[in-house]
């Protein structure tokens, strides 16, 4: 007789469908026409439509997205039809604990989305810092103005279609020579 003793046949099963989180299940109800995915880095986003950010973001504050954490945009210049810009709004539930990007298409031609500050106020400087790299007006912002770039500096810095230029940079002498 042996002492072996044998081993149970370990069936695969399928893992099961991730769900999304709490605060997203209303808003997925909610807002039908929202396509909401995973991205590569494992976060929740909400592709919105313009039009509806304003109405989306007060619905995912109410959800328990109450932490505004950003707003930023990536020009996407002749790399793919449809929107040149997106801009991204991070969000973050601490009683959920998960994380939120809104994503909205916005044209090239008059790039314009609306303001969230009266939803989030955090959001204003945010707001001043893409539409002063960027060029894109947050409709509704209560003072869209230059934040970091001079009053009359020409362009947006960041828009890929920017020529690369130089300022010249005078340093002074920092070894003494003896």
């Amino acid at each position: 007789m042996s002492d072996a003793t044998p081993v149970p046949e370990i069936v695969a099963e399928e893992p099961p469908a991730p769900a999304l989180p709490t605060p997203l299940d209303g808003l997925a109800e909610a807002f039908p026409d929202v396509a909401f995915e995973t991205s590569a880095a494992g976060q929740n986003v909400a592709r919105v439509e313009a039009s509806h950010l304003v109405e989306f973001a007060q619905a995912a504050r109410d959800a328990g997205f109450e932490m505004f954490v950003d707003v930023t945009a990536v020009d996407y210049y002749r790399q793919r039809p449809g929107p040149r810009y997106d801009v991204v709004v991070g969000l973050l539930s601490l009683q959920h604990n998960t994380r939120l990007r809104i994503r909205v298409g916005v044209d090239g031609d008059v790039p314009a989305a609306p303001s969230i500050t009266r939803v989030y106020p955090g959001a204003n400087f945010y707001e001043r810092e893409v539409y002063d790299l960027f060029g894109i007006d947050f409709t509704g912002h209560p003072d869209l103005t230059r934040i970091m770039l001079p009053d009359d500096w020409e362009g947006h810095p960041l828009r890929k279609d920017t020529p690369v230029g130089s300022v010249p940079i005078q340093f002074r002498g920092t070894h003494k020579v003896q």
